[in-house]
């Protein structure tokens, strides 16, 4: 999610979230860390996929690290950017702890 925002149609409130997409990368997850990989889903033009939905179809949130690869990180990024520095993310499989639930 990289904002909430409410829309107002004929009185009715609206909550919903612009979401930017991710594509898994691989048929199974990295090797090391049993945790999957995604990377941004973008156009062909580098835009980023993104839809507005309403927050009542959020299901779970998804917590992501970094996957840092050789790059020496600037001693100056802020973890607000993150989303925007890194290329891969590992999807934390351990931060949710009710995700059993699900099934």
């Amino acid at each position: 999610v990289r904002l909430f925002l409410s829309v107002v149609h004929r009185r009715t409130r609206y909550d919903c979230a612009l979401v930017h997409w991710y594509n898994v990368v691989g048929q199974e997850p990295d090797a090391l860390t049993r945790m999957w990989v995604v990377k941004p889903d973008n156009y062909r033009d580098g835009s980023p996929r993104l839809s507005v939905v309403h927050v009542e179809t959020i299901l779970r949130a998804a917590h992501l690290i970094p996957v840092y690869d050789k790059e020496v990180i600037d001693k100056y990024h802020r973890h607000e950017t993150s989303l925007d520095t890194f290329k891969k993310f590992f999807v934390n499989k351990c931060a949710d702890h009710h995700a059993h639930e699900i099934a």
